[in-house]
């Protein structure tokens, strides 16, 4: 039951774009084609997914137990970085085509500080290994799901005929604001959910 919680508020109410404001520069970036959206969806989902692993087997058996917690963030950046690699090199090898499909995007993974942030804050919530990577599947499906609708939102308004003024970055900074009000209304769902389920 605390996992379905976990998943609907992640995904949700706590989205890490539009809530918590982390992995903006793909969600901008990234976002002019629906086809692109989905591939850069599936490709943080999976390094998310794996990074959170990695991540906490490093900090409890590594970092904790030789008391070196203030090597945090490094460890953690040098990680994803590694694992972006490995999977790049691992993908290249085993499965061209996916490799091709998502191969754009792989390298972009790296500097999302999306990835850091969800890592870092697994170990902040004192999540256990199970917890903390269906928190992390589920924040990736979040982050796949705001870049999705915002991508189909901006090919939409590719034509539309909008003011020169307010054409490119502009439309794209305002219809994310309009977003992330939207979301807003799911506040307070998690909650009910909490009390539906008998959690918490």
């Amino acid at each position: 039951m605390e996992y379905i919680l976990i998943f609907i508020t992640a995904i949700f109410v706590n989205n890490i774009v539009l809530s918590q404001f982390l992995g903006i520069c793909p969600f901008l970036g990234v976002s002019k084609k629906v086809e692109t959206a989905m591939g850069m969806g599936a490709a943080v989902a999976f390094v998310l997914t794996l990074s959170t692993i990695v991540t906490y087997i490093i900090q409890r058996f590594v970092l904790e137990a030789f008391g070196l917690e203030y090597l945090q963030t490094i460890a953690f950046i040098l990680v994803i970085a590694a694992l972006v690699q490995l999977v790049e090199i691992i993908l290249k090898k085993v499965s061209p085509a996916l490799y091709q499909a998502l191969g754009v995007f792989l390298p972009l993974i790296t500097t999302n500080c999306c990835i850091l942030g969800v890592t870092i804050l697994v170990i902040q919530k004192q999540y256990d290994l199970l917890t903390g990577v269906v928190y992390a599947f589920s924040t990736a499906l979040g982050f796949a799901l705001a870049l999705i609708v915002f991508a189909g939102i901006r090919e939409q308004l590719a034509m539309v005929n909008i003011p020169k003024g307010m054409k490119g970055m502009s439309i794209a900074l305002v219809t994310a604001g309009l977003l992330a009000m939207a979301f807003m209304g799911f506040s307070g769902v998690d909650r009910g959910i909490a009390s539906l389920l008998g959690v918490g």
